[in-house]
C-alpha cells in the first residue's frame, strides 16, 4: 500500500430571513440559537513563527494541528464549523435530498458482479436492496473445460449453490466506518485472508478465515498495511509501517503461529522509499517493490520453495523504475529509465505495466493521452523471446475513455478488462486474444431513465502559457445545452502523482448534467496522461505548470463558449484539493465556487515535518524544502502561505478527521486563513467527517450523500436552488 496525498453578512441575513420564516412564530431562544450556528466560526489566533533560510512565516492557527485527534478544543472548533456547515445549507436541505434520492435511484442495488472462474470455483462480489456493503460469494464450477470468452457461471434450481464466505454488512455492524482492503483466497481456496479498517486510518488488521465455516484461523495479524499475499496454503506475506506510515517492513507469516515470531524478509531503512506486494499471474512467485518517486527495484521470492527469501531481482540504481511479471522460464520487466523514458520491455531468463499468460502477453500502453491495449502471441516456453511483433490492437468506440485490466486467467487466452467512458456505464469484457473477439460479460444497469444516447462526450484542447495543448474530455446533455457561454460548468482537475485521471464513468455526476450543466476533466500536467514527460513537467520545480495549465483550460472553455466566469465551478480532491487552492489564490475573479475536497494546501509546513506521514517519501514529488530553492518555490504556491485579502468565490472544504495522507488540520487552517482575511459575503463552508478518513464515509449509499451535499452547495452557490424556508 503506497499512500499518495468570513464574515458573510448579507448571506447571513438572507440565511436568517429565511430560516425564521420572517421572525413571526419561531420562539426567540430558537432565533438566537439559529443566529449563533449562522455565524462563521472564528479560531482563536496562536502565533507560531516558523523559521527557515532566514524566512520567517508566522502561523496563527498551528495549534489546530492535534495528533491524537482528541483535543477538546481542537474538537470543539471542528463541530462547530459542522454545525455552521449544516445551518447555512439548511435552506437547500430538500434539494440535497432530492439529489441524493436521485442518484440512488439510477443503482440496480441487488445485483452481482462479473464472476472470476479461479481453480474450482467461481468468485463474486453480491450487493444487496438497502445494504452499504458487499458479500463475497463462490459457486462451484461444474465443469472441467477449459476457460472460454463465452464461459457462463451456471446460476438457478439445478446450479451449485452459492457460498456467502463473508457478509461486509454483518462485520460493519456497530462500525461507523468499515473498510475490506484485501481479500485474498488460499491457493488450495480453503481459506480466506482479509484486511480489515474500522476508522478510516488505513491501518489494517488481518483475519484468516476458513472459507466454508467462516471460522477464524489462528489470531489476527495487527497494525499492518492492505498488501497480504499467501505464500503457499499455510503462510501468508504482508507489509507493516513505520511511526509516519511510511510501509517500510515485509514479513513471513505461518499460519496459527504468534505474530510476534513472525520473520522479517526484508526492511527498507531508506525514509524516501515505500515497500508494495504483489504475486505473479502465474502464481509462482512474490514480489516486493521498493520505491520511491523516480526510483524503484524488485526482489521475489519462490513460493513452491520450503525456504522463503527474497532474492534481488532488478538492482536500486537512482532515477530507474522497474516491475515484474513471470511466464515459464522468463521474468518480463518493464523498465523506465533516462534513456528509455516511457519505458521498455525486456525479458530476463530465470537463471540469469502489462499483463502475462501462458501463450500471450497484453501491453497496456498510452497514446494522445488515452489507453492503449495491444495482445501478443508469445514463442512456447523455452524458445528465444525475440521482439514482439504482430500484435493485435483492442479497438474501443468512444472519443476518450477509461480501460482497465481485471484479473484473469494465467492459463487460458482470455483477457478480461473493465470499460467505461463519461457516457458508457462500467463495462466488463473477455477478450480472446487467438482470435480477437470481445465478448460483454457485463455492463452496469444504470436506472431512472438513463439513455447513453442523450449525451455528448467531446475530445479537446486547450493552449498553454507555454503552447503545451492540454486535453479536455467534456461531456454534456445535448437538450439541455445552449453552448452559448450561458451554461454551467463544472470542471474537475488533478494533476500529480502521476496519475491519469481518464473519462470513466460516475452515475453522480448526471444529477448536474441533467439539470443543463457541462461536466469538464482538465488532464493537466503532473499527471500522467500523456506520458512520463508530461509527469515531469508538473512536479518539483515545475509544478507551477499544474496550476497555470488548469487555469489555461478554464479560459479555453469560456472563450470557447462552453460556459462563463459566473457560471464556471470547479472541483478536486487531495493534491486534487491542492489545485484548488492555488488557482483559488491566482485567479479568484475566474470561478464562482469551488470544492476543494481533503486538500494538500499546507504544502511548505507539511513537507518540513518529516515526522508527518508522506513527508519523507515525497521530497521527490514536491521538492525538499530544507533546501532553499524549493523552499522558496513551495512559498509561491503553497495555499495557506499566499492567502491574502482578496475576494474569493463560494467555497466549500472538506476533511476527514482519521485521514493519514493530508492531516485534518491543513483545510482547517486554510479555512481559518480564508475567514480572518477574505474581503468577500461569498460562502465559505468547511465540513470534516469525525470517524472517517481521506476518502470520507465507507458505505455505499453514504458516499452518495457526500455528492449530494457537494452538488446542493455548487446549485446554491450559482443560485439554481429552489427557494425554501424553515
Amino acid at each position: 500500500m503506497l499512500l499518495r496525498r468570513i464574515a458573510i453578512p448579507a448571506f447571513r441575513r438572507r440565511a436568517s430571513a429565511s430560516a425564521l420564516g420572517g421572525g413571526l412564530l419561531v420562539p426567540h431562544s430558537r432565533r438566537a440559537a439559529f443566529a449563533m450556528a449562522a455565524t462563521p466560526p472564528l479560531a482563536r489566533k496562536v502565533p507560531r513563527e516558523l523559521a527557515q533560510h532566514g524566512d520567517v512565516r508566522v502561523d496563527n492557527y498551528y495549534w489546530l494541528r492535534d495528533d491524537s485527534r482528541s483535543h477538546p478544543d481542537v474538537l470543539a472548533h471542528l463541530r462547530s464549523e459542522n454545525l455552521y456547515t449544516a445551518t447555512i445549507m439548511s435552506d437547500v436541505k430538500n434539494l440535497e435530498d432530492e439529489i441524493y434520492t436521485e442518484i440512488r435511484a439510477r443503482i440496480k442495488e441487488d445485483d452481482i458482479g462479473v464472476p472470476l472462474r479461479k481453480g474450482q470455483y467461481y468468485y463474486y462480489n453480491r450487493t444487496l436492496t438497502g445494504k452499504e456493503y458487499v458479500q463475497h460469494c463462490r459457486r462451484l464450477v461444474p465443469t472441467d473445460a477449459p476457460v472460454t470468452v463465452y464461459d457462463v457461471m451456471p446460476t438457478g434450481p439445478n446450479a451449485p449453490d452459492e457460498h456467502i464466505i463473508l457478509d461486509e454488512n454483518v462485520k460493519a455492524e456497530g462500525h461507523e466506518y468499515y473498510s475490506i482492503g484485501a481479500f485474498k483466497v488460499s491457493p488450495n481456496g480453503k481459506l480466506v485472508a482479509y484486511a480489515q479498517d474500522t476508522k478510516g486510518d488505513e491501518i489494517y488488521t488481518v483475519y484468516v478465515i476458513d472459507a466454508e465455516s467462516g471460522k477464524f484461523v489462528g489470531q489476527p495479524l495487527e497494525g499492518i498495511t492492505s498488501d497480504i499475499e499467501w505464500a503457499g496454503d499455510d503462510h501468508l506475506v504482508y507489509i507493516t509501517m513505520d511511526a509516519i506510515l511510511r510501509p517500510d517492513k515485509v514479513w513471513l507469516h505461518m499460519l496459527e503461529s504468534d505474530q510476534s515470531n513472525d520473520i522479517c524478509l526484508y526492511h527498507e531503512k531508506d525514509d524516501m522509499f515505500s515497500l508494495g506486494l504483489q504475486t505473479s499471474e502465474s502464481k509462482q512467485y512474490l514480489f516486493v517493490e521498493s520505491g520511491s518517486k523516480n526510483t524503484s527495484f524488485i526482489f521475489y521470492l519462490d513460493i513452491s520453495k520450503q525456504s522463503k527469501e527474497l532474492v534481488v531481482l532488478t538492482p536500486r540504481v537512482y532515477g530507474i523504475d522497474t516491475t515484474a511479471r513471470h511466464r515459464g522460464n522468463h521474468f518480463y520487466i518493464k523498465r523506465r529509465s533516462e534513456e528509455f523514458y516511457n519505458s521498455e520491455l525486456i525479458a530476463c531468463p530465470l537463471d540469469n505495466d502489462f499483463q502475462l499468460f501462458e501463450n500471450h502477453i497484453a501491453v497496456y500502453e498510452r497514446q494522445n493521452g488515452l489507453p492503449k491495449v495491444t495482445a501478443y502471441h508469445l514463442p512456447a516456453t523455452g524458445e528465444p523471446i525475440g521482439q514482439l511483433q504482430g500484435g493485435r490492437e483492442i479497438d474501443f468506440v468512444d472519443p476518450a475513455y477509461d480501460v482497465e485490466p481485471e484479473q484473469s486467467q494465467f492459463g487460458s487466452s482470455v483477457l478480461r478488462f473493465h470499460y467505461s467512458s463519461m457516457r458508457t456505464p462500467p463495462s466488463v469484457f473477455d477478450y480472446d486474444m487467438d482470435s480477437g473477439v470481445s465478448v460483454l460479460k457485463k455492463i452496469d444497469t444504470v436506472l431512472g431513465g438513463f439513455d447513453a444516447s442523450n449525451y455528448v462526450t467531446e475530445r479537446k484542447w486547450a493552449a498553454a502559457s507555454d503552447g503545451t495543448q492540454i486535453p479536455m474530455t467534456i461531456l454534456y446533455r445535448k437538450d439541455r445545452v445552449n453552448l452559448d457561454g450561458s451554461d454551467p460548468m463544472l470542471l474537475y482537475g488533478y494533476g500529480s502523482y502521476e496519475i491519469c485521471i481518464d473519462p470513466s464513468f460516475g452515475r453522480s455526476r448526471f444529477s448536474l448534467v441533467d439539470r443543463g450543466f457541462i461536466y469538464v476533466i482538465a488532464h493537466i500536467r503532473g499527471g500522467g496522461e500523456m506520458g512520463r514527460k508530461w509527469y515531469e513537467d508538473g512536479k518539483l520545480l515545475n509544478k507551477r505548470n499544474t496550476f497555470t495549465d488548469f487555469i489555461a483550460c478554464a479560459e479555453h472553455l469560456i472563450e470557447n463558449k462552453y460556459c462563463s466566469k459566473e457560471k464556471l465551478c470547479i472541483n478536486g480532491r487531495s493534491a486534487g484539493g491542492l489545485l484548488m487552492g492555488a488557482v483559488l489564490n491566482m485567479r479568484p475573479d475566474l470561478f464562482k465556487a469551488a470544492v476543494a475536497g481533503v486538500p494538500f494546501v499546507d504544502v511548505l509546513t507539511t513537507m518540513l515535518d518529516p515526522t508527518i506521514p508522506l513527508t519523507t517519501s515525497e521530497w521527490e514529488e514536491w521538492g525538499d524544502p530544507r533546501k532553499e530553492e524549493y523552499y522558496y518555490y513551495m512559498k509561491s504556491y503553497s495555499p495557506v502561505d499566499n492567502v491574502k485579502a482578496q475576494g474569493y468565490p463560494n467555497i466549500l472544504v472538506t476533511a476527514g478527521l482519521n485521514d493519514p495522507r493530508v492531516m485534518y488540520s491543513e483545510p482547517a487552517k486554510y479555512v481559518a486563513k480564508l475567514r480572518e482575511l477574505k474581503t468577500d459575503d461569498n460562502l465559505l463552508l468547511f465540513k470534516c467527517e469525525l470517524g472517517a478518513g481521506h476518502f470520507s464515509k465507507s458505505g455505499r449509499f453514504e458516499k452518495l450523500r457526500e455528492d449530494a451535499f457537494t452538488y446542493a452547495f455548487i446549485l446554491k452557490a450559482l443560485g439554481m436552488a429552489p427557494k425554501a424556508a424553515l
